[in-house]
């Protein structure tokens, strides 16, 4: 079980078949900074905004109380989006919350 201070997450949101590319890793102050590139010109507006963040703080909080929910909520118009997902999961691994396991959502 390998832990680490920094992750990449490819997120294909799918039908729209925008690509969003978001790697994170732990700054000098423990925080987590995430470096966000995407087809999508409402993730990138999103993107902006997002601050160096606790993982902590951002793993345990209530899903809608999330800054990155809070900011998904702010400039994305589509509430199935997998992008804000993939940003929190980003976020725990480089935290060292979680470890590097693939998620999937299997359509059928």
């Amino acid at each position: 079980m390998i832990m680490t201070d920094q992750c990449k997450v490819t997120v294909d949101s799918g039908v729209c078949k925008m690509i969003t590319v978001i790697d994170a890793k732990e700054n000098d102050m423990g925080l987590i900074e995430l470096s966000i590139k995407s087809d999508c010109p409402h993730i990138l507006m999103m993107s902006w905004n997002v601050q160096p963040i606790c993982a902590y703080t951002e793993v345990e909080a209530p899903m809608c109380e999330t800054e990155v929910y809070k900011l998904a909520t702010k400039y994305l118009p589509h509430a199935a989006c997998p992008v804000p997902c993939g940003m929190v999961k980003a976020i725990e691994v480089a935290g060292n919350l979680g470890l590097k396991r693939n998620v999937s959502v299997k359509i059928e």
